[in-house]
């Protein structure tokens, strides 16, 4: 079982998405589990249950563990093929933001829309990583802030763009025939407060 999984199809993130789907889905995630001991828990027939589950697997969101015999009937236990997913933007092609149309670095929309390139990307370098069983070289920065005021906010912005200008051209060998091109990726915006009563709100 993978830590994340990547949903790139779109009739797979319509079944990710169908509410029973999702909570047996998520069940799955949990730990291996058989139609009769998933309808106990979400009190629908066995057999409702089986069909959801035949979707789930025919879209490869969950997979066989073992099959066990009871009585005159097998028992397939299935669990998810994932602790986790991630629905790529790519699933909607035509209409994912594209990054190019935006010039204002200032624009919420347009962290957006990287965002959503960054989740394509990787999306797609983690699925051809699998195939290939090879590991996927790649490095993130996940921090916290509190500036006193928007003045402040501000200065670190120019700072760290500076910073991170000198650090790629430092290190940019444009003449590197044998060189791969990596995507830099930095994003600075208000962090959202875990909800306490079911509502979300920011912290800033």
């Amino acid at each position: 079982m993978f830590e994340v999984a990547v949903i790139e199809d779109a009739a797979a993130a319509e079944a990710s998405l169908d509410p029973m789907r999702a909570g047996l889905l998520a069940a799955l995630a949990a730990g291996p589990a058989s139609a009769s001991m998933l309808a106990a828990r979400v009190g629908l027939a066995r057999q409702k249950v089986n069909y959801h589950l035949k979707a789930l697997e025919r879209h490869g969101l969950i997979e066989l563990v073992e099959e066990r015999r009871k009585g005159n009937v097998t028992e397939r236990v299935m669990r998810a093929t994932a602790e986790s997913f991630v629905i790529s933007p790519v699933v909607a092609e035509g209409v994912r933001p594209d990054p190019a149309r935006f010039t204002d670095q200032l624009s919420a929309r347009w962290l957006l829309a990287v965002a959503a390139q960054l989740v394509g990307d990787v999306g797609a370098l983690i699925t051809g990583a699998t195939k290939a069983r090879k590991r996927l070289a790649t490095f993130a920065m996940d921090g916290r802030v509190r500036f006193a005021s928007a003045a402040d906010r501000a200065a670190f912005a120019e700072e760290m763009a500076g910073a991170v200008t000198a650090l790629v051209a430092k290190y940019h060998t444009e003449s590197a025939e044998a060189g791969r091109d990596h995507r830099v990726v930095v994003a600075l915006h208000p962090s959202v407060a875990p909800p306490a009563d079911g509502t979300s709100a920011e912290d800033s």
